[in-house]
């Protein structure tokens, strides 16, 4: 039995399907696919991601690179403005972004990502098979520094021009955490090594289409999904392993009683990160870049300088909201015509505020946009804004809006959700945790459904 069908349940259970198991997944909610759902969100016709969009590890997941998805990928993965018109480019080409940064760290970039980047599917198999501290430190030689350094010290300390730095800045954002803390520049690097090896694709016709796609080879292989299934007690699930693609909050609720007292406490004390203020649009037309070369990149981070987005991430790590909050920008339409009538357009963006936030930040948002995109709001048709509290009713699992399935800081990345040899087992043998909660933790790459598999067919299901 698997509870819940995210990218990580979905996992689960077709690699216990591929192993010659049966598999039966329940589904709450009336559509499968977690956090990769899609929908009309402003107007007929125009099609949003309701919360995963750029599928930036697809391409590098042991799991998920094996399956038929249906990706598209833009000419560069990523552009970053800066004000007065310039922008950086991660391109695929690590020796063509690094031929955009300032001349004095051109060297520097490629020596930080090569030795990752030609290894990546080794690479990545080591760090996304659930890592641990000594994974990460030798993985790490191939970065020739440490990631566990805070991101805005590894950026000022290898770096010596605002472009580079601004660009690990705002990869290492994408963690949740303010860039002075340990392990933030972990989660820079590691982006930018992905968009050199894989991309950072979009989902044609949108996220759902990943979702369809597993489930598709689930049904091949034949195994059962019931939608609108609210399981209230699991001791009434048939089955000899049951594996939850829950948070922990939900995994007590179902089964705090039948876990133990340590157990329970700890999944009791397990810390969740920033929440998000997203905003979907449908557009006139194509984003206004005053750099045009921005047209290029599937996604857009808008924050400036490292100063700057350093400085909208401690904010939010102090529980505050940033004036100017550092924004995750997606710009599916111009790659992928299917999400807008002819020649219009969608757009995505979110913001990180502290964890169950009610304050809407869609002008906030909109001022970034306008600074480097200026006659933006010119062209909006409709907007659709949803907050932490909108997220978690879409998806129990993003509690207070966290998207990535509880904080990711240097002492719970490694031990999420409680320090165990195994972190997807449970005190009863029988139930198993593969939700986003289990290492290697947030993103859309299905490991931590595939590791809890593995770990329930080693264990129960030998």
């Amino acid at each position: 039995m698997v509870v819940g069908s995210g990218p990580n349940g979905l996992a689960a259970a077709i690699t216990l399907l591929e192993a010659g198991r049966s598999v039966l997944v329940l589904e709450a909610a009336e559509q499968p696919g977690g956090g990769l759902r899609s929908g009309e969100l402003t107007e007929p016709g125009f099609r949003h991601d309701m919360c995963a969009s750029v599928m930036a590890f697809a391409p590098v997941s042991p799991f998920l690179r094996r399956q038929s998805l249906r990706l598209l990928t833009p000419p560069a993965p990523l552009a970053h403005p800066l004000d007065g018109g310039a922008a950086v480019i991660l391109d695929r080409s690590m020796e063509v972004t690094a031929a955009g940064l300032d001349r004095a760290d051109r060297a520097a970039y490629c020596r930080r990502l090569g030795g990752l980047v030609s290894g990546a599917e080794a690479a990545f198999a080591a760090l996304l098979a659930g890592p641990r501290l000594p994974q990460l430190a030798l993985t790490g030689a191939r970065f020739g520094v440490t990631p566990l350094l805070p991101a805005a010290g590894l950026a000022r300390h290898a770096f010596q021009g605002e472009r580079a730095r601004a660009l690990l800045a705002g990869c290492s954002a994408h963690g949740g955490l303010a860039l002075t803390e340990p392990v933030s520049a972990a989660f820079g690097l590691v982006l930018q090594a992905t968009a050199h090896a894989g991309g950072w694709p979009l989902a044609s016709g949108g996220s759902q289409s990943v979702a369809a796609s597993l489930v598709q080879r689930l049904l091949q292989l034949g195994g059962e999904i019931r939608c609108g299934e609210h399981v209230a007690d699991l001791g009434h699930l048939p089955g000899r392993a049951v594996l939850l693609d829950l948070t922990p909050r939900e995994v007590l609720r179902l089964a705090g009683s039948r876990l133990g007292v340590r157990y329970r406490r700890g999944l009791e004390r397990y810390r969740y990160g920033p929440g998000a203020f997203k905003l979907d649009w449908a557009l006139r037309g194509p984003v206004p870049w005053r750099n045009p070369a921005c047209a290029r990149a599937g996604t857009a981070h808008l924050g400036g300088t490292l100063a700057e987005i350093a400085a909208a991430e401690r904010e939010v790590s102090q529980g505050r909201h940033a004036l100017r909050p550092f924004v995750i920008f997606v710009q599916p339409s111009l790659f992928d015509p299917s999400r807008a009538p002819a020649g219009r357009h969608t757009a995505y963006a979110y913001c990180h505020v502290p964890n169950g936030s009610a304050v809407d930040m869609t002008g906030a948002i909109e001022r970034q946009v306008e600074r480097f995109a200026p006659g933006f709001r010119d062209l909006v048709l409709a907007r659709s804004a949803t907050g932490p509290a909108a997220l978690e009713q879409h998806n129990p699992n993003l509690v207070g809006g966290d998207l990535n399935g509880g904080r990711q800081d240097l002492r719970q990345l490694f031990t999420r959700p409680l320090p165990r040899w195994s972190p997807y087992t449970t005190p009863d043998p029988r139930l198993y945790l593969c939700g986003q909660a289990t290492p290697p933790g947030g993103g859309v790459h299905g490991m931590c459904g595939y590791n809890a598999a593995r770990a329930a067919l080693r264990r129960t299901l030998q």
